[in-house]
C-alpha cells in the first residue's frame, strides 16, 4: 500500500486550467483518469487526509504511486480527452458500463454497390446505417419480412448473389416478390440504391409519406378498374402498418430522443436506454457497472453519455437525451454531444406529460435489470454463503439456515384465497418442492388466520411423518420426545390435494419430511405471530419465524415490538428479499390460474368422457351453448366424433343447467323450450 504523500505534487505545480489527470500504480498502469475545470482543487482532493476520503477513493489514492496530467484549453476537449484515455488504458478504477447482452441491430449495408438489408451485431462499421439495437434478432426479421413487400431490398449474402449472378437464375425471394433481384439485372444499381434508401427512410420514422402515396396510388389503380393492382397496393400498405404497429407511438410529436434511466445501490448500478425515433421506440439497450470509484447519479450519467457517444456522429447522436440527473457540466457535455450531432442536442431532465411517464417507464427497467442482475450474481457459492450467514447473525441464529421456507397469501378481494410455500436450499430456489394451499378452514379475507392455517397443516404434516416413519420415541401420554405438548388446538384441516406429494418406491413421501431452520412469512408483526403461534400449538420450537414487510424491507421477528433492519447492501437482505419476491409470484400465479378457471367453468364440463377437443368441436359447430342447447340429440350426433350416448349426455347435462329448467323428451330426443306465457 503506497502512502500518497510519497507522490503528492508540490504546491503550485499543478495549473488551475481544465485537464485531464491519470493515476497510475507501482507498475506504471493507468488505474484512474479524470478530467477537472481546475486541475488544481480536483488534483489537491486526492491528498487530503485518509480518513476523509470515500473509502473506494481511498484505495484508489493508496493503490497509486503517481499522477500526471495533460492540460486541455476548454471543458468540452477534457471531457473528450477523458472518454478517449479511458478506452486506451481501461482503468480498473473507473466505471465501466458492460453490456448485459450483445444487442443485434437492423443495417443496411450502403457501402456497398448493391446494399443489403441484414441483421448485425458487434463494433459498427463505416458506411452501414444501423436501426436498434433490438431486444431479439427475431423482431428484425418480422420487420423486415412485412416490409419486403413495399422495399425489395436484397438481403442475401455474396455468396447467394454471386452464385445468382453466375446461373442468372434469383433466389426464392426473387421469385415471390420480397427482392427487386439486381442479382440478374431486374433493376439497375441506382434503381436498388434507391429503394434501399426508401427502406432507411421508413425506419428513420419518416413512415406516412410512402403510406398515403400508397394509398392514393391504390385509389387510382381501383378508379381505373386495376383491381388486382389496386389489391397489391392495399396489402403493401397493410404490411407497412403492421410494421409501424411493431413499435408503439409513446411520444405523439414524432420526437427523435435516447432516455436513460439509472437503478443504483452502494455497489452496483444499471443503466437502461430507450431510443425513440419518430416518437417510437426503435430500440432499447441495458448496461451494468459496478461502482469501483465513488460516483453519484449524475456521474454515472455523464459516464454513461461518453460511452454511448463517444463512437456515434451525426444523427446516431438525437435531437433530445433525456436523463434522470444532470452531469456536474451540463453546458460542456451538451457542447460536446452537439458537436458530435452537427447541430443542437438538448440535454434535460423531463418534467411533465409523456416524456416524463415513459421516463418512467425506463426506470421501471433499469431497476428490473439490476434486480436480476443481482439474482443471477446470487448462483455465485461465496456469494451465497455470505448471505446466509449474514441472516443466522441478524436473527441470532445458531448455525446457517441451510433450508429457508416461505409462505405468501394471495387473494382478490377475499375470493380464491391461496397460499404458497416455496423452499430455498444452500441459497437457490428448489422449485420441485414448491406446494401451494387453498385456504379451507374459513371464508373471507383474513391474511393472519390464513397464515395461521397453512403453517398449521404443512407441520403438522411433517410431526405424522415423523412419527410414522419412527424418527422419534414415543413417551408416555404420546406426547413427542422432541417437544413439549402442545398448548392449544392442532388445526383440524388436514391436508388437501394441494398438500399430496410425490412419493418414493417405499411410499415415504419426498418433501414435508424434511423441516426449516428457518420460516419466512411474507408480512409484518401480525403475520410472524400467527406463524409462531401455529407452530407453539404443535409444540415445535426449534424452527426460527421471521417476516419481511415490503413497504420498508423490514424483518420482523415473534414478540420483538422493533424490526431488524439489515443494510440495503446486505447479501442476506437480498436473499429474502428473492425469496419473498418468489412466494409472492408463486401464490399470485395459483390464485389467478383459479379465478380464470372458474371464469371459464361451462355446462359441458359436467359431461363425463366428453374432453376439451370434443368441447371446442361442439362449440365451433354451433356457435353458442345457447344454440347447442336448442338442438337435437340427432343433430348433435352430425359433430365429428360425438356418438349417441354422449350427444345424450350432452343434452341432459345442458338441460339440467338451462335457465328455464328446460325438459328433454326422450322419445324424440329433443329439448322443450317452454313459451314465455306458458304452455300452450
Amino acid at each position: 500500500m503506497a502512502d500518497p504523500s510519497s507522490y503528492r505534487p508540490k504546491p503550485g505545480q499543478i495549473p488551475d486550467s481544465p485537464g485531464v489527470y491519470k493515476f497510475r500504480d507501482e507498475h506504471r498502469r493507468v488505474i484512474y483518469v479524470g478530467k477537472a475545470k481546475n486541475l488544481r482543487q480536483r488534483v489537491a482532493n486526492y491528498f487530503q487526509d485518509l480518513a476523509n476520503l470515500h473509502p473506494r477513493t481511498r484505495t484508489m489514492v493508496t493503490t497509486a504511486a503517481s499522477v500526471e496530467w495533460t492540460v486541455v484549453s476548454t471543458e468540452v476537449e477534457a471531457l473528450q480527452l477523458e472518454y478517449s484515455w479511458i478506452k486506451e488504458f481501461d482503468p480498473r478504477f473507473n466505471v465501466k458500463y458492460r453490456d448485459d447482452k450483445s444487442y443485434p441491430y437492423l443495417a443496411v449495408t450502403l457501402n456497398e454497390e448493391f446494399p443489403r438489408v441484414q441483421v448485425m451485431r458487434g463494433a459498427k462499421k463505416k458506411g452501414v446505417r444501423y436501426f436498434g439495437p433490438y431486444g431479439h434478432a427475431w423482431a428484425i426479421r418480422e420487420t423486415v419480412d412485412l416490409m419486403l413487400r413495399v422495399f425489395p431490398v436484397r438481403t442475401c449474402s455474396a455468396g447467394v448473389f454471386k452464385n445468382a449472378e453466375r446461373t442468372g437464375r434469383p433466389c426464392l425471394l426473387g421469385y415471390i416478390g420480397k427482392c427487386s433481384a439486381p442479382c440478374v439485372g431486374r433493376v439497375t444499381p441506382e434503381e436498388h440504391r434507391d429503394l434501399a434508401e426508401d427502406f432507411c427512410d421508413f425506419m428513420a420514422g419518416r413512415t406516412g409519406t410512402y403510406i398515403r402515396r400508397l394509398e392514393k396510388d391504390m385509389m387510382q389503380a381501383a378508379e381505373e378498374m386495376e383491381y388486382e393492382r389496386a389489391a397489391r397496393l392495399r396489402d403493401d400498405a397493410e404490411a407497412l402498418k403492421r410494421a409501424m404497429e411493431k413499435s408503439a407511438v409513446v411520444l405523439a410529436d414524432a420526437t427523435d430522443a435516447d432516455l436513460i434511466a439509472v437503478a443504483e445501490d452502494e455497489l452496483e448500478a444499471a443503466l437502461q436506454i430507450f431510443h425513440v425515433r419518430g416518437g417510437r421506440v426503435r430500440g432499447q439497450r441495458g448496461w451494468v457497472t459496478d461502482k469501483v470509484e465513488a460516483v453519484d447519479t449524475s456521474g454515472l450519467v455523464e459516464h454513461a453519455l461518453q460511452q454511448l457517444y463517444g463512437e456515434e456522429r451525426g444523427d446516431a447522436v438525437p435531437k433530445e437525451v433525456l436523463v434522470p440527473a444532470l452531469p456536474e457540466d451540463t453546458e460542456a457535455v451538451s457542447q460536446w454531444l452537439a458537436e458530435r450531432r452537427g447541430s443542437q442536442v438538448s440535454l434535460r431532465i423531463p418534467q411533465r406529460g409523456d416524456k416524463k411517464d415513459l421516463m418512467a417507464t425506463v426506470q421501471r427497467n433499469a431497476q428490473q435489470a439490476l434486480g436480476l442482475h443481482k439474482t443471477k450474481r446470487a448462483s455465485d457459492l461465496t456469494t451465497r454463503s455470505r448471505a446466509l450467514e449474514e441472516i443466522a447473525e441478524a436473527l441470532g441464529l445458531d448455525t446457517a439456515p441451510l433450508r429457508i421456507e416461505c409462505y405468501d397469501i394471495s387473494h382478490l378481494q377475499g375470493d380464491d384465497v391461496v397460499a404458497s410455500m416455496v423452499v430455498f436450499e444452500d441459497g437457490l430456489a428448489r422449485k420441485s418442492e414448491y406446494r401451494r394451499f387453498q385456504i379451507k378452514g374459513f371464508e373471507g379475507q383474513d391474511d393472519v388466520r390464513s397464515m395461521h392455517e397453512v403453517i398449521g397443516r404443512r407441520f403438522k404434516r411433517y410431526l405424522q411423518e415423523k412419527e410414522r416413519t419412527g424418527e422419534w420415541e414415543e413417551q408416555a401420554g404420546d406426547t413427542p420426545a422432541t417437544g413439549p405438548a402442545p398448548t392449544g388446538p392442532v388445526p383440524a384441516v388436514g391436508p388437501t390435494a394441494e398438500d399430496a406429494e410425490p412419493r418414493e418406491d417405499d411410499g415415504r413421501p419426498k418433501r414435508f419430511a424434511y423441516p426449516p431452520q428457518l420460516v419466512v412469512v411474507d408480512g409484518g408483526q401480525p403475520q410472524v405471530a400467527a406463524a409462531r403461534r401455529a407452530l407453539d400449538e404443535l409444540g415445535i420450537d426449534d424452527i426460527a419465524v421471521c417476516g419481511l414487510a415490503k413497504r420498508l424491507e423490514e424483518v420482523w421477528l415473534p414478540d420483538d415490538d422493533d424490526p431488524v433492519v439489515l443494510p440495503r447492501s446486505s447479501e442476506g437482505l437480498y436473499l429474502l428479499q428473492r425469496v419473498r419476491d418468489e412466494a409472492h409470484r408463486f401464490a399470485i400465479t395459483y390464485q389467478r390460474a383459479k379465478r380464470a378457471k372458474r371464469i371459464r367453468t361451462s355446462p359441458l364440463d359436467d359431461v363425463s368422457g366428453l374432453g376439451e377437443t370434443r368441447k371446442q368441436a361442439l362449440i365451433k359447430h354451433f356457435g353458442s351453448v345457447k344454440k347447442l342447447r336448442q338442438a337435437t340429440i340427432d343433430e348433435i350426433c352430425e359433430v365429428p366424433g360425438i356418438g349417441r350416448r354422449t350427444a345424450e349426455s350432452v343434452a341432459a347435462a345442458l338441460a339440467s343447467t338451462a335457465p328455464a329448467a328446460p325438459a328433454v323428451n326422450t322419445a324424440t330426443g329433443e329439448i322443450i323450450e317452454e313459451d314465455d306465457g306458458g304452455s300452450s
